[in-house]
């Protein structure tokens, strides 16, 4: 039991870890522990992982906010529109029950997706020859744009526990043009409101295992300050490319279970 709970302590700093240097949730981290390893139905193991993915985005977004990598005023629509979308998909969530298969394939494409931008900025964008602004060209963009952009973020913690902070990084540094501190500052902003919203709604629903989200969200939240540090000095290129080849791994994991077939 000891060793269970130590193991789940150090997961989540590891996925702190992740968040704070990355700019995400680090249910990419928690998501296959709690699904593979702990055994937890699909179900159990996005509402667990959604707490987890709270306490990662708000140490790591307050830890970047004190090192000047947020600004509000640009991200604001961002975080409104996807707290707003996260509220009404989570309402959504339970009636999922049934088709938990078809989260497990969902998860599997996110994982996917997830991999590819990682592995990408690994080899062709962090290599430091991308210069930018302070705040890129964020300030330029309409309203509705950033709107449309959190809506989709805001969605995914409300389906599946995990998600916005792969989509926002891309988005605020590709789209955006932000400095990647400011883009990974930027997402755990907006993430941490979205995963705040649906922690509370999937609590409420009944889909988290305290036993393991309390000291899941210890761990992420000691991983996440200590991440936002370590992104000030540490050049995350290689992480970038290892976690992206492993989550590779973990996409072929989830879509493959879909169709029955265990790796």
């Amino acid at each position: 039991m000891i060793f269970h709970y130590l193991l789940t302590f150090l997961t989540g700093i590891l996925a702190g870890l992740l968040g704070g240097l990355l700019g995400i949730g680090g249910g990419i981290v928690v998501m296959p522990y709690l699904k593979f390893i702990v055994g937890l139905p699909t179900m159990f193991a996005a509402g667990t992982t959604v707490i987890a993915v709270f306490f990662t985005t708000f140490g790591g977004s307050i830890k970047h906010y004190r090192l000047g990598h947020i600004d509000f005023k640009v991200i604001a629509p961002v975080i409104i529109s996807g707290a707003v979308m996260s509220l009404l998909f989570s309402l959504v969530f339970p009636h999922l029950k049934l088709y938990s298969r078809w989260l497990d394939f969902a998860i599997g494409i996110l994982f996917l997706f997830i991999a590819s931008r990682m592995i990408f900025e690994s080899i062709w964008f962090l290599d430091g020859k991308k210069s930018h602004s302070n705040n890129g060209s964020a300030v330029k963009f309409k309203w509705w744009q950033k709107i449309t952009i959190g809506s989709v973020a805001g969605a995914l913690p409300g389906l599946l526990g995990i998600g916005s902070g792969a989509i926002l990084v891309a988005v605020f540094t590709f789209l955006f043009d932000m400095p990647i501190k400011i883009a990974i500052g930027s997402s755990l902003a907006c993430f941490s409101i979205n995963a705040f919203i649906s922690s509370v709604m999937k609590a409420s629903q009944g889909f988290v295992d305290w036993n393991i989200a309390i000291p899941l969200s210890i761990g992420a939240f000691i991983g996440a300050n200590i991440g936002a540090k370590l992104n000030k000095i540490f050049s995350s290129k290689i992480l970038h490319l290892i976690f992206g080849l492993l989550f590779l791994y973990i996409s072929a994991k989830f879509i493959l279970l879909f169709y029955g077939v265990k790796i």
